[in-house]
C-alpha cells in the first residue's frame, strides 16, 4: 500500500505557548498533503483559542481539535488520537517544537519502502539529542541499545515517541500501557513480535523553549520497564 498523505496526532496540555508555531512548522516543512488533529483534555486549555485563532486566520481546515475521550493524560490523548483516523500513515509528534518536523517526510517515504512503522531516531547516525534532562537521556539511549543488540529491535531509539505508524498496525496491535508516552515502546515491541517491519530514520530533538514538559520520569519508569523486558520474553 502507497503512502502519500500524512494524519497527524498531537496531545496537548496547555500549549498555547507552542502550538501555533508548531503548525506554522508543520505547514511549512511537510511536502505531502496531511490532516493535523489536536488532541486536548479539558474544556479550558489554552491551546484550544490558539488553535482557534489559527485555524480562522489561515482558514486551516486541515487542522482539527478534538477531545480527549479516554480521560486526561498524553496515552489517553495519542489512543483518542489514533482512533480519529480510518485508514493511512499516523505521525505522533509533540506540540513543543522539540521533534524536527520535516524528517516526517523522510518517514512517510521509508514506509512506502514496505515498513509497518518508522521511528525517528536521536541514537542512529547523523541523530543527536540537544538539551533535556541528563539521567532521562541516558536511560533512553541505555534501553534502545540494549533493545537493538540483545533483543533484536530494530531501532536504537524505540522510546521516542515520534513515530509513524500504519493505521493497519494500529488495528491489529492491541494497547495495555496505563501510564503516558511508554505507549510508544509497547507498540514497537509488539509489532517486532509479531513480525512487523520496523525501521528508523535520523532525528534531531531539542528540549522545549516555552511550556514545561509533562514527562515524569519516577512516574512513568516502571511503565517502561514493564515493555522493556517484554521485548527480551517475547523476542
Amino acid at each position: 500500500m502507497a503512502f502519500d498523505f500524512l494524519n497527524i496526532v498531537i496531545p496537548v496540555y496547555n500549549e498555547g505557548e507552542n502550538i501555533a508555531k508548531t503548525l506554522e512548522e508543520i505547514e511549512r516543512k511537510l511536502k505531502y498533503p496531511h490532516e493535523t488533529h489536536i488532541i486536548y483534555d479539558f474544556d479550558e486549555d489554552d491551546t484550544i483559542p490558539a488553535v482557534k485563532k489559527f485555524i480562522e486566520e489561515r482558514n486551516a481546515r486541515n487542522v482539527k481539535l478534538i477531545k480527549n475521550k479516554y480521560g486526561r493524560g498524553a496515552l489517553n490523548a495519542i489512543k483518542t488520537g489514533f482512533e480519529s483516523f480510518e485508514s493511512g500513515a499516523v505521525l505522533v509528534t509533540m506540540a513543543d517544537l522539540s521533534d524536527e518536523i520535516a524528517d516526517a517526510n523522510v518517514m512517510l517515504e521509508k514506509m512506502n519502502e514496505g515498513y509497518d512503522l518508522v521511528c525517528a531516531s536521536r541514537y542512529s547516525k547523523g541523530g543527536a539529542q540537544i538539551g533535556g534532562p541528563k539521567l532521562k537521556g541516558a536511560l533512553s539511549r541505555l534501553a534502545g541499545l540494549t533493545l537493538r543488540y540483545f533483543a533484536g529491535i530494530p531501532t536504537k531509539d524505540p522510546t521516542n515517541s515520534f513515530k509513524l505508524y500504519s493505521k493497519k498496525l494500529l488495528n491489529e496491535i492491541k494497547i495495555e500501557s496505563d501510564g503516558g508516552f511508554e505507549l510508544g515502546l509497547e507498540i514497537v515491541v509488539k509489532a517486532k513480535s509479531a513480525g512487523y517491519k520496523i525501521a528508523e530514520t535520523p532525528t534531531i530533538w531539542r528540549d522545549r523553549t516555552a511550556g514545561k514538559s509533562k514527562f515524569k520520569l519516577l512516574k512513568w519508569l516502571p511503565k517502561y520497564a514493564k515493555w522493556y523486558f517484554f521485548a527480551f520474553v517475547r523476542r
